[in-house]
């Protein structure tokens, strides 16, 4: 499996030596800078902070709402309706478009907070070095020169170029996405150094496990690592999701068309001698008609539904559109640490005289069974690992999370799921800690005995012992080994030590992938999902993992500035990606990416705020999920966006034919209105409630480059349009034919129009099929039983008749109506079964 490894060129303060980085920043390693010296410096430089985010302001994030070919056609209609005294009509366009920019408004408002979360992370107290004196200051206060100290437990504040260490070890997991913490040494490293390879530097940001240090600042606010994050988030542009996209290019195609008819419509009643006033309210008629002003709204309410649905498997959408666009995703871009494993460290094998034991349990969480059942051997093992340790375990909200080394924690827990606790430890009378030149540490106890754990082939040593052909299987398969042994009555020194050791045995332990990610990675793969491997961990860590998974791309050792890159490249190769992750590392890419998705419980705060989506439960399994609603969601907008157009197309075609016959208007502006308001809601917007077709994974993505609306559907949609047009213009002529008021004729062309509407809503169900394969949707029988009911309001309550211009049927004219609804269904599966049998389906 190739593995791609990252490495930035650009050569830092980890390739000078101390005392050129001390001469470098003027200052004394010893004593740090004088007070005088700090302020001014402070002065120049300025705190030590990120800078503020830039936005726009409200007022213009506001009116950038209205920037749509579509928005500015109906406002232009409204207009022109306004003036000419229809003011009903020019109200309902204008409240419209008002309601679809405060929706807009509210949902961008809530999705810039990236930088925020940046700026929060950075701040914190440090322990400088200035005039002699070790001080508490704020980090803000930190200049270049300043000389901080480290201990277990602190944020570093700035970034470091360490002057000196003692088992000094740094957790840099949201930084770089290493999953263990790195041991620090002041040695000079090659300029070439990858940064998560920097063992002599500590970053901003990063939180300090175990051991003490002391470090020279050498970046502050924007110059630091963490500062370098947030400029790219900050200047990494958000990509359109392909739905917007898509609805951008129909909206601008559709305006074309609608402008064009509207001018066309004019132009010809002028010809015929018109009056030109009554042409342009004509048109206006036409624009609005055609306009499927219901569109948005409904856009809307079918991703809020998908969000409901997304967040009852555990998967916040924070940006409504990103809900579409994981059901359009072509690759998925994952992080490996926190996202496909648990990040945390597991101890799963121990290895007692030549006999495996294998634990169970993922996580800090103390449970779990040993096969075959622990005996005496493995809790004297267990035992000497609890005592010769500096970690512990603490449940806080119901979450067991380590404090100290994750190393040392695993231990912790697999001496509780032995059944041994604190209480079975000796008092510990003296200690040999752990140093990068030993490998090992030790401790001995009020009982005179000796524990001592470290790497395998140092106990070896102490024990006397060769090399090990069970530790040397468990390294293989990708296993963090250390082995575990005692002595008595030695002296606690190395040198006392060799020779006096017992080897008790070894344990083997990792970070473990998740089962359940492992099942959702193959079922996004079957769903012709590519999943590829992004982390700033090690290369060889990343192989093992990526072959649990069978994940074959993989790039390891990458910087953020490398994420983002990758994730723009693929972008550019016409995918839609969708990218994880949980660390400050990924913000940038989680930004740039068509979806960002970001760790819930176990993520930074930074990650969540640049990320679309967030799983609360930190599980790939949920982006499976994710993908399977998006799918339906996309699925449920086309269906509306195919029952919608063609409504708005025959009514704008209705006005048109009678301008070209220079005839009545069978529909007035107003009634269309009527009709595209309320049908809209009432039935349109039930299609948002359909349940999920159940082969929605086991199709592939559609393509990126696929229209919105395919030839088919286009086809489709003009079949339809033609439908209504006839039927409509034929009942309207006929029932002037019999006889009929002008108001009667009307009133019947708007029923068979929603009667039609009604019929065509249930060939929607299904695009393709005859009969749909989802389950019932109480919520259509629900809206078209209050459709009905409006339409009986608008044909026989006076007052309506007079608001719009309609009458009171009798009976023969509901058979026409029900008659060509009917009719109009049965063409519609007719079209269907003979494009199935096209396609040979």
């Amino acid at each position: 499996m190739p593995v791609t490894t990252v490495d930035r060129d650009d050569v830092g303060h980890h390739g000078l030596p101390v005392p050129d980085v001390v001469l470098l920043t003027e200052t004394d390693s010893d004593t740090g800078l004088s007070t005088e010296r700090w302020r001014q410096r402070l002065a120049e430089l300025g705190p030590n902070e990120l800078p503020p985010r830039r936005g726009q302001s409200w007022v213009v994030r506001l009116l950038l709402q209205l920037h749509h070919p579509l928005i500015y056609v109906l406002l232009a209609a409204a207009t022109i309706t306004a003036v000419l005294g229809e003011v009903v009509d020019a109200s309902v366009v204008f409240a419209v478009v008002v309601v679809n920019a405060i929706i807009g408004f509210v949902q961008e408002a809530r999705a810039e907070r990236a930088l925020d979360a940046l700026v929060a992370m950075v701040r914190t107290e440090v322990t400088v070095v200035r005039d002699g004196v070790p001080m508490r200051v704020p980090s803000a206060e930190l200049v270049p020169g300043d000389v901080v100290l480290l201990d277990a437990g602190d944020q570093v504040g700035a970034d470091l170029r360490l002057v000196g260490a003692r088992e000094l070890r740094v957790d840099e997991s949201a930084l770089t996405g290493e999953s263990v913490p790195v041991t620090k040494d002041p040695l000079v490293l090659p300029p070439e150094t990858a940064l998560a390879d920097r063992t002599n530097m500590a970053y901003s940001g990063t939180l300090v496990t175990s051991g003490s240090g002391r470090g020279v600042v050498v970046a502050t606010g924007a110059e630091t690592e963490i500062g370098r994050v947030h400029r790219l988030v900050s200047t990494t542009a958000t990509v359109q999701t392909p739905l917007t996209r898509k609805l951008a290019h129909f909206s601008q195609v559709l305006t074309v068309v609608i402008l064009g008819l509207a001018a066309f419509s004019v132009v010809v009643g002028v010809l015929r001698g018109e009056p030109f006033a009554e042409m342009v309210t004509a048109a206006v008629a036409l624009a609005v008609g055609a306009i499927p002003e219901g569109l948005p709204a409904a856009v809307t309410v079918t991703l809020a539904i998908g969000v409901a649905r997304m967040a009852r498997r555990n998967a916040i959408i924070r940006r409504l559109p990103a809900v579409e666009t994981l059901g359009s995703t072509t690759v998925i871009c994952t992080d490996k640490t926190g996202t496909l494993t648990a990040n945390a460290m597991t101890v799963n094998a121990v290895v007692v005289g030549g006999v495996r034991y294998d634990v169970s349990g993922i996580g800090y969480a103390p449970t779990g069974t040993f096969t075959p059942s622990a005996n005496a051997a493995v809790r004297d093992c267990l035992l000497a690992g609890l005592a010769c340790n500096d970690a512990r375990i603490v449940e806080d909200d119901g979450r067991w999370q380590p404090v100290g080394d994750p190393t040392e924690a695993a231990l912790v827990v697999a001496a509780r799921k032995a059944g041994l606790s604190a209480e079975d430890v000796p008092e510990r009378v003296d200690v040999l800690p752990f140093s990068s030149e030993r490998l090992f540490m030790a401790t001995r106890h009020a009982n005179d005995v000796i524990y001592v754990k470290g790497a395998v082939e140092r106990v070896l040593d102490l024990a006397g012992l060769g090399h090990s052909a069970e530790a040397e299987e468990l390294a293989a398969a990708g296993l963090r080994v250390l082995a575990i042994g005692r002595a008595a009555g030695a002296e606690l020194t190395e040198e006392g030590l060799r020779g006096t050791v017992e080897l008790l045995g070894f344990v083997a332990m990792h970070d473990p992938a998740r089962p359940e990610a492992i099942e959702a990675v193959h079922a996004c793969q079957a769903a012709g999902i590519e999943v590829k491997m992004i982390t700033g961990d090690h290369p060889a860590t990343a192989r093992v993992i990526a072959a649990e998974f069978g994940i074959s791309d993989v790039h390891a050792r990458v910087a953020p500035e490398e994420k983002l890159r990758l994730v723009t490249q693929f972008q550019a190769d016409g995918q839609v990606v969708a990218m994880t992750g949980d660390g400050v590392n990924d913000a940038p890419a989680l930004r740039r990416a068509d979806i960002g998705v970001a760790m819930g419980r176990g993520g930074t705060e930074v990650a969540k705020q640049a990320a679309d989506m967030v799983l609360t439960d930190d599980n790939f399994a949920s982006i499976r999920a994710a993908v399977e609603e998006g799918r339906a969601v996309f699925d449920n907008l086309r269906k509306f966006i195919i029952w919608t157009l063609p409504t708005n197309m025959a009514e704008g075609l209705v006005i048109l034919t009678a301008i070209l016959l220079g005839a009545a208007l069978p529909i007035l502006p107003v009634q269309i209105l009527w009709i595209n308001m309320t049908t809209a809601v009432a039935l349109g917007l039930t299609l948002a409630f359909e349940p999920r077709e159940p082969d929605v994974m086991r199709r592939p993505p559609l393509p990126p480059s696929l229209p919105l609306l395919t030839r088919t559907l286009v086809g489709r949609i003009l079949f339809v349009s033609a439908i209504l047009l006839a039927c409509s213009f034929w009942a309207f002529r006929w029932q002037l034919s019999a006889g009929a008021s002008l108001e009667v004729a009307r009133t019947v062309a708007v029923n068979v129009f929603v009667g039609a509407q009604i019929s065509y809503l249930a060939n929607c169900r299904s695009l393709v099929r005859i009969r749909p394969r989802t389950g019932p949707n109480r919520w259509l029988l629900v809206g078209v039983a209050l459709t009905i009911g409006l339409q009986l309001l608008l044909t026989y309550v006076p007052f309506m008749n007079s608001l719009f211009h309609t009458a009171p049927l009798g009976w023969q004219p509901w058979l026409v109506v029900f008659g060509l609804s009917a009719v109009s269904y049965v063409l519609v599966e007719l079209d269907k079964w003979r494009h199935r049998l096209l396609r040979g389906s």
